[in-house]
């Protein structure tokens, strides 16, 4: 599959390279018509600028990417840009502008907007943040998704934008919403247990292969609910690395047989309990 990754550099940024520059420089190669993977990095001061202009640029020249499948908006590393602190902006458009994608994957959650979110193939959704506001999730659980097979969503917390409550997070998993969902991750929470024991009998367990609750503050309480569920245990795979689970809990698992991941072990401390990505 041809990817390309474009990001603008400090030294660009400070010459005036834009992000909708490189985007219409790439439109105008050979390789743009057969292009299936395009990555946007740093589009230059993304703690300042949001991803407008890479949108707009996109929207703008979709006849240039007919074989766009898969789509990354935002890939940076903490050196470039904190996650916490890099701008989006509404990138529903995209999904209108490119009706064959079939990954989304988003960094940032500062100004972000998927309004509205309905696309009529798109398989997988990816959000990683430090807190993801509820109007985003408003808009996903309002979206019509039909083949959405993969639902990541990076929860966070309140301080860098987690302004949702867990009802707001459960309208996500209602009988019926994606059909055809086998994949999902309601991961990097600061309420996981809350959420654990909210999933643990939920009916779209039957519909899914993976249960991904990694990253987040998962202590003994949320895991028991868990390993007393039978839907819980027709799972293929159990994801809840990055944990706050006791080693008497661990071992219960163990036992159990069932393909669980419990590596990254943060010890059993209520009065420090952080989800893995916040800033």
């Amino acid at each position: 599959m041809s990817e390309v990754k474009l990001s603008v550099s400090y030294d660009q940024y400070e010459e005036g390279v834009t992000i909708a520059s490189l985007i219409e420089q790439l439109s105008g190669q050979p390789q743009s018509q057969e292009l299936e993977s395009l990555i946007i990095g740093d589009w230059g001061g993304s703690y300042e600028n949001d991803s407008s202009q890479a949108v707009e640029a996109l929207v703008r020249l979709k006849d240039c990417f007919p074989q766009l499948r898969r789509l990354f908006i935002g890939d940076m590393s903490f050196e470039e840009c904190e996650v916490s602190w890099i701008m989006q902006s509404n990138l529903a458009p995209l999904l209108t502008a490119y009706p064959e994608l079939t990954a989304l994957t988003i960094k940032g959650s500062g100004g972000l907007e998927l309004d509205p979110a309905n696309h009529e193939k798109l398989e997988e959704l990816t959000i990683i943040c430090g807190g993801l506001g509820k109007t985003v999730l408003a808009s996903i659980e309002q979206a019509r998704l039909p083949r959405l097979k993969k639902l990541e969503l990076y929860l966070g917390v309140d301080e860098y934008g987690f302004d949702a409550d867990l009802e707001d997070v459960l309208r996500l998993i209602e009988p019926g919403k994606f059909p055809e969902l086998t994949y999902l991750g309601l991961k990097d929470s600061e309420i996981q247990d809350e959420i654990a024991a909210a999933l643990a009998n939920a009916p779209i367990l039957d519909q899914l292969h993976t249960l991904d609750l990694s990253m987040g503050t998962l202590s003994d309480e949320g895991a028991e609910a868990l390993i007393s569920s039978e839907r819980v245990q027709r799972l293929q795979r159990l994801d809840l690395s990055y944990h706050y689970m006791s080693e008497e809990m661990m071992n219960r698992w163990r036992q159990t047989g069932l393909n669980v991941d419990m590596s990254e072990e943060q010890g059993t401390d209520d009065d420090f309990r952080y989800p893995a990505l916040t800033e």
